[in-house]
């Protein structure tokens, strides 16, 4: 095959998988996670269930690909977190909970030996934590107020939004997600709305 097709079956192939991901989104919007199939994706982008396999081999490897166009949303210019931008971005995952759903359900499951999204998770954490140090120590130089180091917080810092979508998710009436995460940026030293 000459280098232009090559490069233009490539390009085309590339395509087709981002359309596939925001079919997916669509779907688990939809449906959530457990009513999200590959039949229902590949019928939104007019394949069939084995063309869509084509592209993505597993269910969980076209959930992993969601989950990392998931991140691309949250991210900011270099990674330069800022923790009052924390807020906005739980106010903004309050408004997506198709999306909050799946990225919690394959949380849950990851934490088995074996699992297609053990790894993802384990360095999605990682990055997480590491900028969450950086967006710390910018805000509160070597120790927040309450005398924790950045590092030390970090964890916490992720633990909280974390767990403050599960329950959310699981009540969304009851729990106010962006009202408490304001709530414990004022614990870190945060200024109170």
């Amino acid at each position: 095959m000459p280098y232009g097709d090559a490069m233009n079956a490539r390009t085309r192939s590339e395509e087709r998988r981002a359309e596939i991901v925001r079919a997916a989104l669509e779907v688990i919007a939809e449906r959530g996670y457990r009513g999200a199939s590959l039949a229902a994706v590949a019928e939104r982008v007019g394949l069939t269930q084995q063309g869509l396999l084509h592209h993505f081999p597993t269910k969980d490897a076209l959930l992993v690909a969601v989950l990392e166009e998931r991140d691309k949303w949250d991210a900011v210019p270099n990674g330069n977190w800022r923790v009052d931008l924390l807020a906005s971005l739980v106010e903004y995952n309050a408004m997506r909970p198709g999306i909050i759903q799946t990225f919690s359900a394959l949380l849950g499951e990851s934490v088995t030996e074996g699992h297609p999204t053990r790894e993802y998770f384990a360095g999605r954490y990682t990055r997480v934590r590491a900028s969450m140090v950086t967006a710390l120590r910018t805000e509160y130089g070597d120790r927040l107020p309450s005398g924790l180091t950045p590092e030390r917080t970090a964890p916490l810092l992720v633990a909280v939004m974390d767990g403050l979508q599960y329950q959310w998710l699981l009540d969304p009436e009851s729990v106010d997600m962006p009202g408490a995460f304001r709530d414990f940026l004022a614990l870190l030293g945060e200024p109170v709305d």
